[in-house]
């Protein structure tokens, strides 16, 4: 029997590796896996060797800080993958975690197919990573179709295969109402995934909670949470005696929730193009402690953090970024957009054309999975 080690960094990588071998199983099902991945894996069955989120570190201080253990953790995983032998290893994002683990793989066994899904952020920074890369990736499964300039310059294997959050899906019908409150308008909230992330911005956003409670009467918020963290969010929702907020971290329901939305605030990252896709109005948010800023600032090279921005060359979503995500600024934001309707017909329609560049036919999952079946022959 082939065998396939999925190897993610996060709760993101762990819900894209999911739906890529959801599809691998229809066409292949003669497939044994081990993992180390999070909820979405281990609803399909496949064991994670440890839980994800002993190396879900957040920023470049906490790697400095918890280096020996990070290290402890690569090695551990690259012995189990070495014991495992198979045929493909499946890195899927978080490449300053999966990718070395990719590369001592390579060396010690280089039988071992790597393939990586969700390239690093080359186009953003560290362009020099691809030659790299080359020397232990065989192929690499790309989710936007202007990062294959970035590789087919250095000859590294690569393929498109578009993002799985841009690909529409069937709905079940799920009445939310018995979730929030009838006659409600509805404010999608992602602070994050990570526990750091959601320290950092709870505060601010419950802030700006209160503040929208001062002006507006008719709304409901909706916290969008991992099950992994949906108690701690849910703590800090409790300690602020808001009354309409909820915290959801059930996949189905959050995204008939995001549906019936009528804004969104989102922590910078891949769920703005799920947003997007829903055809939600949004503003992008996000705040991390000084040195890492000041280490980011000095190695980005792009003047955007939201990949819709980017691909547009212009700022399409309103980012609010260190000093400017506040709760006065976030609250001044989203009571612009909803008092202004023009202003929410123009982003939708702005962030369509590009999204349009972005899709693909048929679905990315399935593109991707067809990619690894191959490699599995």
């Amino acid at each position: 029997m082939k065998k396939v080690f999925i190897l993610t960094g996060e709760a993101s990588g762990d819900k894209l590796a999911s739906k890529v071998i959801i599809d691998l199983k229809k066409i292949n099902p003669k497939v044994d896996y081990l993992s180390v991945g999070g909820e979405n894996l281990k609803s399909l069955g496949i064991k994670s060797i440890y839980d994800l989120k002993e190396i879900t570190y957040l920023g470049f201080t906490n790697v400095f800080l918890n280096l020996f253990k990070i290290n402890k953790k690569i090695n551990q995983t690259v012995e189990s993958v070495l014991k495992y032998k198979p045929d493909i290893l499946f890195t899927v994002d978080s490449p300053d975690f999966t990718l070395r683990v990719a590369e001592k793989v390579k060396k010690m066994n280089p039988k071992i197919k790597t393939i990586h899904y969700v390239a690093p952020q080359v186009w953003i920074w560290r362009k020099n990573r691809v030659k790299k890369i080359k020397k232990f990736i065989d192929h690499i499964l790309l989710l936007f179709s202007f990062e294959k300039k970035y590789f087919e310059k250095e000859n590294v294997s690569c393929e498109f295969v578009g993002h799985p959050l841009l690909q529409n899906k069937e709905r079940s019908k799920i009445d939310i109402n018995q979730i929030i409150g009838k006659n409600k308008a509805l404010i999608s909230i992602f602070a994050g995934s990570r526990k750091s992330e959601i320290i950092t911005l709870m505060p601010i956003l419950l802030n700006f909670i209160k503040l929208m409670n001062e002006k507006y009467t008719d709304m409901t918020y909706v916290f969008h949470s991992t099950k992994e963290y949906s108690n701690l969010m849910q703590a800090f929702v409790n300690d602020s005696d808001i009354t309409n907020c909820e915290v959801v971290s059930d996949n189905e329901i959050k995204s008939h929730i995001l549906q019936k939305s009528v804004f969104a605030v989102a922590k910078s990252g891949t769920v703005s193009l799920e947003i997007c896709n829903a055809r939600i109005p949004s503003i992008i948010i996000y705040k991390m402690g000084l040195i890492n800023f000041l280490i980011v600032k000095s190695l980005v090279k792009t003047k955007y953090a939201n990949i819709i921005n980017f691909a547009a060359n212009k700022e399409v979503i309103p980012e609010l970024l260190q000093s400017d995500c506040n709760s006065k600024n976030i609250f001044k934001y989203v009571s612009n957009f909803l008092e202004d309707t023009d202003k929410i017909k123009s982003q939708i329609e702005n962030v369509q054309i590009i999204l349009d560049k972005l899709k693909i036919n048929g679905t990315s999952s399935e593109l991707a999975s067809l990619s690894l079946n191959k490699f599995l022959q």
